[in-house]
């Protein structure tokens, strides 16, 4: 089935498409999805996941569910709101080579957060802001902010393994699981069989094998980047339940937020991870992503997150990472050179 819908580089929906929207209940479980050859919903097709969004509320938003439909666009991604120099490298990229959409959700939260009601992230554990150590690993080399951005006066690379899995671009940025919207790469493809679900992110460009045949998860000292999905139909919405996370990466990703809390980056460890997600098709070309955490070792409470991803007949195109990370090597002699000249030699 192919899903047909705005480009890319669309504009966006407009009032009139957003008011039906708004008028459908939150899940819209009226709508009859087509269905495949063996009667399940038919979620296949390329999907934009873009949102101007927030995950959280923002603090001058508190106990505001909801834009105004006016509302069309939440901030410029080429005004940053901060002049820290330690992020001139990273942020090189001006708006025309971000790609975060031009719309807020389509329900018109003013978080993706829908669960705790107020928007926002629930605290961290005591344990999941405590530095590295045994039990507790932060997975703080998962990011390069966590490590090359962060720390530049100081960090020095010794080898490829001390720097982040991002870095090496094994995992990370808004692959998931669970889907991030990001600056760039927020498309995933659906391919279904009888027996499983392949969720392919063009991020990372990895492809998530679900199956389908009511079997159990894989036995707890087997360990997965990221994890081990198994799916199931509750009604026409697909659940995947996801275990088995590895404690090399972290339970979750804060976004930089500096108004609310100090710690940004990976928390967390992946090896006590649970991982919910639903999808739902709300109409032919919409279909509702919802995902809960709950991982008691890293915040108090699970917490839920929604939002509208866009059938699209756009290409998804091959984040060849490895292939052009020259970066990499050039860190590690950058950080030859710096401890040469600290010597003196």
């Amino acid at each position: 089935m192919s899903h047909a819908t705005s480009n890319r580089d669309s504009a966006g929906v407009g009032l009139i498409a957003v008011l039906a929207i708004l008028a459908l209940p939150a899940h819209a479980t009226e709508y009859e999805p087509q269905r495949t050859a063996w009667g399940s919903p038919d979620l296949q097709g390329v999907w934009d996941f873009r949102t101007l969004t927030p995950l959280e509320r923002p603090p001058d938003l508190a106990g505001k569910e909801d834009f105004s439909a006016a509302v069309r666009e939440l901030y410029n991604s080429d005004n940053r709101g901060d002049d820290r120099d330690i992020f001139d490298v990273e942020r090189a990229y001006n708006a025309v080579w971000l790609d975060v959409g031009t719309e807020v959700d389509e329900d018109l939260r003013t978080s993706l957060i829908v669960d705790p009601p107020d928007g926002r992230l629930p605290a961290i554990t005591e344990a999941a802001k405590a530095p590295d150590g045994a039990g507790t690993p932060r997975a703080r080399d998962m990011f390069s902010s966590a490590k090359v951005m962060a720390s530049p006066e100081t960090f020095r690379p010794s080898d490829p393994e001390s720097l982040g899995l991002s870095e090496r671009c094994l995992v990370g940025f808004n692959a998931g699981p669970p889907l991030s919207p990001n600056v760039y790469n927020n498309m995933l493809r659906i391919v279904q069989t009888p027996d499983h679900v392949v969720l392919v992110t063009e991020m990372i460009h990895d492809a998530r094998i679900v199956p389908m045949d009511g079997s159990p998860h894989l036995p707890a000292e087997i360990r997965r980047w990221s994890g081990d999905s198994r799916g199931h139909w509750e009604g026409d919405t697909l659940v995947v339940d996801t275990t088995n996370f590895t404690d090399k990466t972290a339970a979750f990703q804060l976004p930089y937020n500096p108004e609310n809390d100090p710690v940004e980056g990976p928390v967390g460890s992946g090896l006590h991870l649970h991982l919910t997600e639903r999808f739902t098709l709300i109409a032919e070309d919409r279909l509702r992503y919802e995902y809960t955490i709950d991982d008691p070792t890293t915040f108090v409470q699970p917490f839920t997150v929604a939002l509208t991803l866009r059938g699209t007949e756009d290409r998804m195109y091959e984040f060849a990472c490895h292939e052009g990370n020259y970066s990499l090597p050039a860190i590690l002699r950058g950080a030859r050179l710096l401890e040469r000249e600290e010597s003196g030699s």
